[in-house]
């Protein structure tokens, strides 16, 4: 049986822009990760939404929905966020 890894290899995702693009960002602390994509996209039209804590609180996870206008601009954030320093991982 073939996995979808094998099906997808060797191809790109193919998306029309401008869409929706959401972001699962994980951090230690909610108010960090909430001023971290504050800090990230300025005044820019979104929305955060709970997602998961770990069993022992030491991460949060939020996703971030907003609208992407090309892949050059939904490669800038995810890079951005990943870069901030209060956040842990961008998924």
């Amino acid at each position: 049986m073939e996995t979808l890894n094998e099906k997808l290899e060797g191809k790109k995702l193919e998306l029309e822009y401008p869409c929706n693009w959401c972001y699962k960002v994980i951090a230690s602390e909610k108010e960090a990760l909430q001023n971290a994509i504050k800090d990230v996209i300025n005044e820019r039209q979104h929305t955060l939404t709970d997602s998961n804590s770990s069993k022992t609180g030491k991460y949060v996870s939020m996703n971030l929905d907003l609208l992407v206008h090309n892949e050059d601009d939904r490669k800038f954030i995810y890079d951005a966020l990943k870069k901030h320093q209060d956040i842990k991982m961008v998924l």
